[in-house]
């Protein structure tokens, strides 16, 4: 049977914060003077994803709603600490106006932008995973994403922690020589351990060891609260006592945790073209804003011959 090529499924905002922190302001502007950095390195980023994985199918995920009123609920300190004075995300000032200009340079391209009111790109990402047609390749810098592998699908992770010059190409075992739990069970993981840059406390004195020897054990968060239940159960007296004292926490985490599968998603265009949909345009927003080089990387990328992997290429800056 003939190899398909994968559809990448892109964590927009993982990616552009990224581009934003990886290439200097003073390196990357427009005329005006106006910084364009996330915006070049984006476009660059999805021009070597395109290349080296060899795909001809992309849909970008957006974060239409970064801190869902749903997700609050069950744990008020969810992200509570990155929210802004007067509302809002905690974002650079000069990163905010450079998100219209990438999904306007997306949309001349002709590559698929897609968010969901009430839910995150996280959860966009996983109902993809799940619905659109395989292999399925899903690139962001975010752990919690780990949760989505599955190797029947199969879904893998392209962990940009490294950058994606050097991408961790991450199935089941990866995550379980690294955290030492499957995949299926990273959600039930990252709730026991905490997780500080998403406000999730996690539990007082449990760490990455600890809570995966629990999740070896009991399968998972319901099955540990089951088993604290169950005066046969053989936990040490201080680890019982923090479990019981985070007992309240433990059942809603999880939930909090775990990426929502079931998003109500429009019928969405998958196939990357093989030339801008619309060339005028991203001449004109091309020019406008400084952007030949990478728009001229994504054109090329787009118009190579794709199917097989490549190895990387070192992108101008």
């Amino acid at each position: 049977m003939a190899h398909r090529p994968p559809i990448l499924l892109i964590d927009a905002a993982s990616l552009y914060f990224r581009a934003y922190f990886g290439i200097p302001e003073s390196a990357a502007r427009a005329e005006d003077g106006t910084p364009v950095n996330a915006v070049r390195g984006f476009l660059d980023m999805l021009a070597t994803l395109i290349r080296v994985r060899g795909a001809d199918r992309m849909i970008c995920a957006l974060d239409h709603d970064w801190r869902p009123a749903w997700r609050v609920d069950l744990l008020p300190s969810y992200k509570a600490h990155r929210v802004a004075p007067e509302g809002g995300e905690i974002v650079p000032d000069t990163l905010s106006p450079q998100v219209p200009m990438i999904l306007e340079v997306l949309a001349a391209v002709g590559i698929t932008a897609v968010g969901a009111s009430g839910y995150e790109a996280d959860d966009v990402l996983g109902t993809l995973s799940v619905t659109q047609p395989g292999p399925v390749e899903v690139v962001s810098g975010d752990r919690d994403l780990f949760q989505l592998i599955d190797d029947a699908r199969p879904v893998r992770l392209l962990y940009v922690g490294r950058g994606v010059a050097k991408l961790d190409d991450c199935d089941d075992a990866a995550v379980r020589a690294r955290y030492g739990v499957p995949a299926d069970r990273y959600a039930d993981f990252a709730a026991l351990r905490g997780d500080p840059s998403d406000g999730l406390p996690g539990v007082a004195g449990v760490g990455e060891k600890t809570a995966a020897r629990l999740i070896e054990r009991y399968g998972s968060v319901a099955g540990i609260l089951a088993a604290l239940d169950d005066s046969d159960s053989s936990f040490a007296p201080g680890l019982r006592a923090k479990l019981v004292a985070a007992r309240d926490y433990l059942g809603v985490a999880p939930t909090v945790v775990r990426v929502a599968l079931d998003v109500p998603l429009p019928e969405l265009p998958t196939a990357l073209p093989t030339a801008p949909a619309d060339p005028d345009r991203l001449l004109e927003l091309a020019q406008r804003w400084n952007l030949a080089g990478s728009a001229r990387r994504l054109v090329d990328a787009l118009a190579a011959p794709r199917g097989q992997q490549l190895p990387p290429t070192p992108q101008p800056r």
